[in-house]
């Protein structure tokens, strides 16, 4: 099937339009960024505002939703695989930065690396809606482990097997953490995708769920990802001072979840809905209408609002940065052992399914949102 155009959609007030067209060509994928087209920003459209926050959560919005301290990733490197390139991405990414007063994380000082994804300095041809995903994905992991080295990897086109070649070249380049904002159809590929791309023990891979609700995305259903899911994400009079659901906007969008037609089930994941593997394993926010600020050049006019899974998977990524090495061999093992450490999502749902949980919230364990949210590093540690 070709690519379909980009669709729109609305609640709350807000509006949005997905950042990559569908792709359901087997083999392809698209990026699961939502970039949010109803928002008034109070600050200049390109560069720094001192005392004046953009729209959207900043990243003590987020540390604080997530019970995150400041100043993490040190001695960590969270790699970033996209497609095609983002001229503008190291600009973009100094001005959020300063704009937040992070530390400066730039090429010149080796703290920002931008390859292709075979490693080289000659990068892939630009595309505006792939750079509205990279930027976000660099602010993400800029908000939660602001001293973590950054590899940006772009992949010359969004196929599986350029995008998996770019993470096996972020694994070369020595990621601790790669994540991936994007996912397609699965196919009866992806098992071997996961031995020739995947395979690399002690190293986070994250992987956004979806954005079109109940069903599966490859590599989310990889058995070797930790699968990120999507909330919405309120403030609340309550102790944390947050509240969360599902992320669900319509019946064709919110948070992807459920039952791998074709991955084995991992050991250590239990729900007894599913013989294979379950998506998801953890979450974070992304819903559009409680999006998060991001600074675009290319492809956007400065500060923009973004929501999708897109936000959830390099958040957790920048998490995983946060809590430092992982001795596991598949990292998302940690979060099963570790479940009262997570902030249990307990409210909304996708669609009605077979059974409930895989589209439904519930105590414990269910699909859009996996074991729960980051309530600080013990999940994610060891």
């Amino acid at each position: 099937m070709a690519a379909a155009p980009a669709q729109a959609a609305s609640t709350h007030g807000a509006s949005w339009t997905r950042s990559c067209a569908v792709d359901l060509t087997p083999g392809h994928v698209f990026c699961n960024a939502l970039h949010v087209t109803s928002t008034a920003e109070h600050v200049r459209a390109t560069g720094v505002t001192p005392n004046a926050t953009p729209s959207g959560y900043g990243p003590s919005d987020l540390r604080s939703a997530y019970n995150i301290a400041a100043n993490g990733g040190a001695g960590q490197t969270v790699a970033i695989v996209d497609a095609y390139n983002d001229p503008n991405a190291a600009s973009d990414l100094a001005v959020y930065r300063s704009q937040y007063g992070l530390p400066a994380c730039t090429t010149a000082s080796g703290c920002l690396k931008i390859v292709s994804q075979t490693g080289s300095s000659t990068l892939p041809s630009s595309n505006s809606g792939w750079a509205g995903e990279i930027s976000l994905d660099l602010d993400m992991v800029s908000a939660i482990a602001p001293n973590a080295h950054i590899i940006l990897v772009e992949a010359k086109t969004a196929s599986m097997t350029n995008l998996g070649t770019a993470v096996n070249e972020a694994a070369k380049l020595g990621a601790t953490e790669i994540s991936n904002s994007y996912g397609g159809s699965e196919s009866s590929a992806d098992t071997s995708y996961d031995s020739t791309y995947f395979n690399h023990p002690g190293i986070v891979i994250t992987a956004s769920s979806g954005d079109g609700g109940y069903g599966v995305e490859y590599p989310a259903a990889s058995p070797n990802v930790t699968a990120v899911g999507g909330t919405s994400l309120s403030k609340a009079s309550n102790t944390r001072g947050w509240s969360e659901s599902v992320w669900s906007t319509s019946s064709t969008e919110g948070a992807g979840s459920g039952c791998s037609a074709y991955e084995p089930k991992p050991s250590w994941q239990k729900d007894t809905g599913c013989s294979k593997r379950t998506v998801a394993d953890v979450s974070a926010v992304a819903d559009p209408a409680t999006g998060v600020a991001v600074y675009q050049t290319y492809g956007a006019s400065g500060w923009s609002v973004y929501g999708g899974t897109s936000v959830a998977a390099p958040l957790i990524a920048g998490v995983y940065a946060d809590a430092g090495t992982h001795s596991a061999s598949v990292p998302a093992k940690n979060l099963y052992a570790n479940t009262t450490s997570l902030n249990d999502v307990t409210t909304g749902k996708t669609a009605s399914c077979s059974p409930a949980y895989l589209c439904t919230a519930e105590t414990g364990y269910d699909g859009p949102t996996g074991l729960g949210t980051p309530n600080g590093l013990t999940a994610f540690t060891g």
